[in-house]
């Protein structure tokens, strides 16, 4: 199996969006377990004081070919007989967002996941090659907000539920049973919940922080995904006028998987990203956005593939 790897989002004061936590794509679920494509930027799916619907459309891509064993990044000779010996996991994401700020204090949003997953080993005896392609729906996310705490509405929680939507039965080439960790979809129905806080530093520089947690609130066919839990803190700098510079800080801790179809011992760690990016405002209602996620700081459980780098698009239409 994978390590998950921390989404990133960042945002300023409320004339502007903030992410949701959200690391869909499978996100939390399975994301402890093999790694999430979604690093999402403050653009994404955010709050906002103004009401109306707002469209996002994110792009993700992730190559998970680095193997690691607690801090270490490893060869594949360190891999010992009896343990899983994988070659890559390539997985690129295409999320559809849709929010819903009925007003200055309360707020929905709906995040649908297209999962596409490509993963190569070679077996517990380093020479059974076996490959899988996954291409699906994942775990659909539908989840609120309330931002009616303060007067400027700079404090915040959200919470809401990730729906077992995605499959989580697809084979590898061979017919063998894929890793729960590879599916597009946990099986499980999952409790999200987190609480973030605006500021201002001065009229150019803003920074946000958010706490979130996602658990499973049961098991499916003898899996259970691990508990993860996100912390992210972010500046971003308004100078420019249409072009914003952006750094997040992104960390996650995820508990191993549980169940006899879970890869307990190759699952779960303690992750530290740092993510670059950018925003530019293309319109009055319209905005892109990118941002790389950079590893600094990598403790996983057992034998995992890990990415270098993870690289996410998007743009925001409001309406």
């Amino acid at each position: 199996m994978k390590t998950i790897f921390l989404p990133s989002f960042l945002s300023f004061p409320l004339a502007c969006s903030l992410l949701l936590t959200t690391l869909s794509t499978r996100e939390a679920q399975g994301c402890a377990s093999c790694g999430c494509g979604l690093g999402m930027g403050w653009d994404t799916y955010g709050y906002s004081t103004e009401p109306g619907f707002k469209l996002d459309a994110i792009y993700s891509y992730m190559d998970q070919a680095q193997l690691r064993t607690g801090i270490h990044t490893i060869s594949p000779s360190q891999v010992p007989l009896g343990q899983e010996l994988e070659k890559f996991t390539r997985t690129s994401t295409e999320t559809l967002g849709l929010s819903y700020d009925i007003n200055a204090d309360w707020g929905l949003n709906l995040q649908v996941p297209m999962i596409n997953r490509e993963h190569s080993t070679l077996g517990n005896d380093h020479v059974s090659f076996d490959r899988s392609s996954v291409s699906s729906i994942g775990d659909v996310k539908m989840l609120g907000h309330y931002q009616g705490f303060l007067a400027d509405h700079s404090l915040g929680v959200e919470m809401g539920f990730k729906l077992p939507t995605g499959k989580f039965n697809q084979p590898f080439e061979s017919g063998a049973a894929l890793d729960r960790g590879l599916q597009a979809g946990s099986g499980t129905t999952d409790l999200v919940a987190g609480v973030y806080y605006f500021g201002a530093l001065s009229p150019d520089w803003g920074y946000f922080a958010e706490a979130t947690v996602q658990t499973a609130l049961n098991s499916r066919q003898d899996y259970r995904p691990g508990t993860a839990e996100n912390l992210t803190a972010g500046f971003r700098y308004m100078g420019f006028g249409r072009i914003m510079p952006q750094l997040q800080i992104n960390g996650r801790i995820a508990s191993r998987d549980t169940g006899v179809e879970s890869d307990n011992f190759d699952s779960g760690g303690s992750l530290l990203y740092i993510s670059p990016g950018v925003s530019v405002t293309l319109t009055k209602n319209a905005s892109a956005y990118g941002f790389v996620q950079i590893p600094v700081y990598q403790n996983v459980n057992g034998y995992q593939l890990a990415p270098t780098w993870i690289l996410t698009m998007g743009i925001r239409i409001a309406f």
